[in-house]
């Protein structure tokens, strides 16, 4: 019976082990995104380190559930892919923007940045991943993460028209996205 009882104890305790989701090394679960797309799973190293206010904006609207199934909607070839619109065409989310927190991060594949408007104060949750380097943004906009897994899936989302500044008809989505201490 003993025996039994210390089995039974030893499962549960590692059940929760077992149940978390395998990060690549160094990255800090409290400060790692996974963006679940029907090409695969992404996994970005938030840069609280560099943009704390974006990095935290980030990870409350993941834990409000607002990424989900939310469109890519700006996809354009060798630049960028866009998504973060939760609102689907008014931008932004019930928060209030951020001011900017530009570095000397280089804007270079898998780079996630923060969109804004013209207003260099204005990011809130739309964001970024870059397909190619381009160092006309470096100092211009929020660097708020890194793809560290995954890019394979960002290349595959459905691209927009050049002629339409990217818009994407019929978009690929986030279908859902989670921080990775919290991921289920």
């Amino acid at each position: 019976m003993i025996r039994i009882l210390a089995v039974i104890v030893a499962l549960v305790c590692v059940t929760p082990t077992l149940a978390q989701v395998k990060l690549p090394a160094g990255l800090d679960p409290q400060n790692t995104l996974l963006l679940d797309t029907k090409y695969g799973r992404v996994i970005i190293r938030l840069r609280n380190d560099i943009a704390p206010m974006h990095a935290a904006r980030l990870r409350q609207l993941t834990r409000d559930g607002f990424y989900n199934n939310v469109p890519f909607h700006r996809v354009i070839a060798g630049f960028m892919a866009q998504t973060g619109d939760g609102q689907y065409g008014n931008g932004g989310s019930k928060y209030p923007d951020l001011k900017a927190e530009f570095s000397n991060v280089p804007f270079v594949r898998g780079i996630v940045g923060m969109a804004r408007t013209s207003d260099p104060n204005s990011a809130n949750s739309q964001f970024f991943i870059m397909f190619a380097p381009n160092a006309g943004l470096n100092g211009q906009y929020t660097v708020v993460g890194q793809v560290a897994q995954g890019m394979d899936a960002i290349d595959k989302l459905k691209k927009g028209p050049a002629e339409q500044n990217g818009a994407v008809t019929g978009p690929d989505k986030i279908l859902k996205m989670q921080v990775a201490a919290d991921a289920k």
